[in-house]
């Protein structure tokens, strides 16, 4: 078996047989270093492959795959409805966010109903595991616990034990004996996860994988990662608030886009049922800024508050600081309100943020911001009973959105008395509700209903 030195960037995995300073893939620098390849490293996953043999798609039995709860209401509604055979799934989040806490957590849960989990850290020593179960009230029997680096260690012992679900945290702490690199580095991510993701799906055990994540917030490693796995799980949140949200932005068993919602305790993670609920309870009413909106997070609706400072500028080029949106949506209804509104806000600093941590992505709120901005420009509050959603075009246009009679159940679920949305959802609308509902089909004529 020979041995080669190869150069790989540690960014984006591009190789060359010398070192450059400079990727020419992805241009960063000082990122490229040397790695010691085996030409007989992939010999054993040869071997798996030549076993399998294409089949005629007509022939192929069709089995629904049963899903299996792992004890935790939030985590199964992320996950599609629960836990299916074989399927990998991808956690990550900043350090220290409740990842380890959180699949922990899932895993005694789990085992309460007789199955057997095999929880692998390759961070910390198996007494501080124990420690941390204690804490969160998970040890069972049926959890097994083990420090463990080596790839083809944690693959014959998953062999041996035979569990019901396989939890390695975290994915940078892994190497492959076969790699003379160090753990960490992209040859070793993508070698240990590939024959761990095998493995998982030959012996159908559901696989969970804790990867770490790069200072703009994506998981550190190759990309390539990303799209081995079933599930792409973010675990996100403030440091400063109890809550985190558990996203889902990719999932061939679910609904993309799905998100859980906990509150972190001195007992662990706790479900946050409602909530909308949570968000807006520390919400101020009658001051000027403050809007209530609608979000459609995966299956689920939720009334979050957006909230907006406007304010003149001392420099010459006014500042725009956004929170939980994306900066160019909050940049084109700024400027939609100038030119559709003739509100002057070219020389003012516009901060706006989503209050309770959460970030939200998607057209239904573009209304609710607008009437944010628009209430603190001209200092005078929207009605706090009010729920308003929309989408806002470039023409000053406020078009139809969906899941409109869920968006209107939900506000009134929560006590809400009026509700502010675009005129076409209001014509659609088939449901009975006591509900003060208010259609708008342009800019200036929602600006006329909000104040």
């Amino acid at each position: 078996m020979k041995n080669r030195s190869i150069y790989r960037c540690q960014s984006c995995g591009f190789t060359t047989p010398k070192w450059l300073g400079r990727c020419p893939d992805c241009g960063l620098w000082n990122v490229i270093v040397e790695e010691i390849v085996s030409e007989g490293a992939r010999r054993g996953l040869r071997v798996v492959r030549e076993r399998n043999q294409p089949h005629p798609i007509s022939s192929v039995e069709i089995q629904e795959d049963k899903r299996v709860s792992t004890g935790i209401g939030e985590f199964d509604r992320v996950l599609g409805g629960g836990m299916v055979r074989g399927v990998s799934v991808l956690v990550g989040g900043d350090p220290g966010i409740g990842k380890s806490t959180l699949l922990l957590q899932a895993m005694g849960s789990h085992t309460r109903n007789g199955a057997r989990v095999l929880y692998v850290s390759g961070e910390e020593s198996i007494r501080q595991i124990r420690l941390r179960g204690e804490r969160l009230g998970v040890l069972n029997d049926g959890l097994f616990v083990y420090s463990e680096t080596s790839v083809e260690g944690i693959l014959d012992t998953v062999r041996d034990i035979k569990p019901d679900a396989v939890v390695i945290d975290s994915i940078q702490t892994i190497y492959s004996e076969t790699f003379e690199s160090s753990p960490g580095s992209i040859s070793q991510v993508r070698e240990a996860s590939l024959r761990l993701i095998t493995s998982a799906k030959e012996l159908e055990i559901p696989l969970f994988i804790v990867g770490h994540v790069t200072k703009d917030g994506t998981i550190a490693g190759p990309r390539v990662l990303e799209h081995m796995v079933d599930t792409v799980l973010y675990f996100e949140g403030d440091r400063g608030s109890p809550y985190r949200v558990l996203r889902a932005v990719k999932n061939r068993f679910g609904s993309v886009m799905e998100i859980g919602v906990f509150e972190m305790t001195e007992g662990g993670l706790r479900e946050v049922l409602n909530p909308s609920e949570v968000f807006l309870q520390e919400r101020p009413l009658g001051v000027s800024g403050s809007c209530v909106t609608s979000s459609l997070e995966g299956t689920r609706i939720i009334l979050v508050e957006v909230q907006a400072l406007v304010c003149p500028t001392i420099f010459g080029m006014p500042r725009r600081t956004v929170v939980g949106v994306d900066t160019n949506k909050v940049a084109i209804i700024v400027a939609v309100l100038e030119k559709k509104a003739g509100l002057q806000l070219a020389n003012h600093d516009i901060f706006l943020k989503v209050a309770g941590g959460i970030r939200i992505d998607e057209p239904a709120i573009d209304l609710g911001i607008l009437a944010s901005v628009a209430s603190n420009f001209l200092d005078r509050p929207v009605d706090p009973k009010a729920v308003i959603f929309g989408e806002v075009g470039l023409a000053g246009e406020v078009r139809a959105v969906t899941q409109a009679e869920p968006r209107v159940r939900e506000a009134e679920k929560l006590g809400f008395s009026r509700c502010i949305l675009p005129k076409d959802n209001l014509r659609g609308l088939k449901l009975s509700t006591s509900l003060n509902l208010t259609g708008v089909s342009t800019v200036r004529e929602a600006m006329d209903v909000f104040f």
